[in-house]
């Protein structure tokens, strides 16, 4: 495998006491919107549907349009904090 295709993980220890481990499968960045990620991620192993991580208002927009806040130590601060160097 290619070290641009590799997956990013990380691990993270949540409030219900268990390790978790948090994969960013594939990741783009918006060309409209800088702020917009399009990202695949795994948890635990279990593959999730693409979403839009949207770092300017925390936000991350299911495939079916709802949209819900970012999660503690989730994919989408994972995603933010990773690729979003403004924020450094």
């Amino acid at each position: 495998m290619y070290p641009a295709f590799a997956s990013l993980c990380r691990n993270y220890d949540f409030y219900d006491g268990l390790r978790h481990q948090i994969c960013i499968l594939s990741i783009s960045r918006s060309a409209k919107n800088y702020w917009e990620y399009r990202a695949t991620v795994s948890v635990d192993g279990i593959k999730r549907p693409t979403e839009v991580y949207n770092c300017r208002e925390r936000v991350k927009v299911q495939q079916a349009g709802t949209i819900l806040p970012f999660e503690q130590k989730g994919p989408g601060e994972i995603i933010c904090s990773f690729f979003n160097s403004s924020r450094r």
